[in-house]
């Protein structure tokens, strides 16, 4: 069972493979012919098939459509002796019929479309100067379907027997050696223009005779018109008379009753016109009395006007005036205390500044007294302490203290007297500017006294201190106890004198 079945399986498998190496399919411009087993080949067109490999072959045919030129390499003769040549194309192509084809498969198989139509040129050549020798020049010119038509039926006997059917055939061209053609046109063009110019002559013959009827009808409709518009026009005078006197004896009458009318019309104008000067009159009297009054009244207004804007003027300048006084006495007085407010800052500042420089002198020379104090004290400790061989200088040093307490005192004064004056004199550096005004009693000068403040100033110094310390410095200075004397007793009668300071006004 096994082996038959794989038997089976080979037999199918190479059948398969033999249908699938033999299967054809033919396009429907070409036929396929298969053969090699058949008597009778198998033919496919537009369709497919099976060759038995090894045994069968495939042949191909061309079926499409050809196109052959067809052209009479040399002259050839017609009917009447006259040498032409003729350009040609025609459009063939294998029959589809089966006789047809296995025809065509003899001689033409495997071929391609130029190889064919090669072969068949020189046929169709043949045929085409056989039917040239039938005709004249005449009819291969006049009548060229017809030509073409016995070409292809002569050329069709010999393509069937190729299997070849003709679908067309065109005479593209036809020539002359000695230029018969172009006489046989120019004849025909003279005989064209003579028949053009009988054909004219009889027309404008025509046309010259419907003219002169047409001519003679218009005449005689225009003299039957002409006669016709007379007696109407004839009529027409008469008539126009006719009324033309009928209208004169209607407008005598109306002229004659215009006129009576028109009298009247004019007295009765004349009559108004009267009327209307004397009311034309009354009314520019009247209205010059009005002007008069309007005049008059627009003069008082224009007076009571001018008189109200002066007066409007006068009290508003009246008014701008007081206005005006009232802000310069309101400036003056805002100016005035300003001026007495800085006057008033000023002196408490400089009473300020005093009690502080007075107050600073005290603290500084309480501190120097104190200092001097714990001095003495610490060189009297130190005396002691050296012992009793400085006793005597001690006792001596304090014998001359106690004997001279007061220069003492005054010496020690004096040497802090330079500070003292510094200190006195800083408020005096940041004066800008002194004003010295003089007196004219012809006392001593301003400028003499500012020169003698620093005597004054170093006196008030001295009564300070005496007063601090209960030292008459003048007395001690009188006596030429120290060096440093003052022989110059300075008088202070007092000075106008107006400080002016930084960033003040005088």
């Amino acid at each position: 069972m096994e082996t038959g079945l794989i038997a089976l399986i080979a037999i199918i498998l190479l059948i398969v493979l033999v249908v699938a190496a033999g299967y054809v399919k033919a396009p429907p411009d070409r036929a396929y012919i298969i053969s090699g087993l058949r008597k009778n080949p198998r033919i496919l067109v537009g369709r497919a098939g099976v060759k038995i490999p090894f045994f069968e072959r495939v042949d191909k045919l061309y079926l499409g459509q050809m196109t052959v030129d067809i052209k009479t390499e040399q002259s050839v003769p017609t009917n009447d002796f006259i040498n032409v040549n003729v350009d040609a194309v025609a459009k063939v192509r294998i029959g589809t019929d089966a006789s047809s084809i296995q025809l065509a498969a003899k001689n033409f198989l495997n071929k391609n479309p130029d190889q064919i139509t090669q072969d068949l040129q020189d046929s169709l050549q043949g045929n085409m100067r056989e039917i040239i020798g039938t005709l004249s020049l005449k009819t291969i010119n006049t009548d060229r379907d017809s030509f073409s038509d016995q070409v292809m039926e002569k050329a069709s006997k010999d393509m069937n027997k190729l299997g070849i059917e003709i679908l067309s055939c065109n005479i593209q061209n036809v020539t002359d050696e000695n230029g018969l053609i172009n006489d046989l046109g120019m004849d025909n063009t003279a005989k064209i223009k003579k028949d053009a110019a009988i054909a004219k002559a009889q027309a404008d013959r025509d046309v010259a005779i419907a003219q002169a009827e047409a001519d003679k009808a218009a005449n005689d409709a225009r003299v039957t018109a002409q006669t016709e518009i007379a007696e109407k026009n004839n009529a027409l005078a008469i008539k126009q008379a006719e009324l033309k006197q009928q209208a004169d004896t209607a407008n005598a009458v109306a002229d004659a009753a215009y006129s009576i009318q028109q009298q009247e019309q004019q007295k009765s104008i004349e009559t108004a016109t009267v009327n209307a000067q004397i009311a034309k009159a009354e009314r520019e009297a009247e209205l010059k009395q009005k002007e008069v009054i309007v005049k008059q009244q627009e003069l008082a207004a224009q007076i009571e006007k001018q008189a109200d804007a002066e007066k409007y003027q006068a009290e508003k300048k009246a008014e701008a005036e007081l206005v005006q006084r009232q802000k310069k006495a309101e400036a003056a007085k805002y100016e005035q205390e300003r001026e007495a407010d800085a006057r008033k800052a000023q002196a408490e500042a400089q009473k300020f500044a005093a009690e502080q420089e007075a107050a600073g002198i005290k603290a500084k020379y309480d501190a120097e007294a104190a200092g001097i104090a714990a001095k003495g004290k610490a060189e009297a400790e130190a005396i002691k302490a050296k012992g009793l061989a400085e006793a005597e200088a001690m006792e001596k040093k304090a014998e001359a203290y106690r004997k001279y307490n007061g220069a003492a005192m005054a010496e020690m004064m004096i040497k802090v007297m330079p500070e003292i004056a510094a200190e006195i004199a800083k408020p005096l550096a940041a004066i800008d500017k002194i004003n010295i005004y003089e007196s004219g009693d012809g006392s001593e000068g301003g400028a003499a006294k500012i020169s003698g403040n620093m005597p004054v100033v170093l006196k008030q110094v001295f009564d300070t201190m005496s007063e601090a310390t209960g030292v008459d410095l003048a007395e001690i200075m009188k006596a030429n106890t120290y060096d440093a004397k003052v022989n110059k007793n300075v008088n202070i009668n007092g000075a106008d004198v107006a400080v002016v300071t930084k960033n003040e006004d005088k």
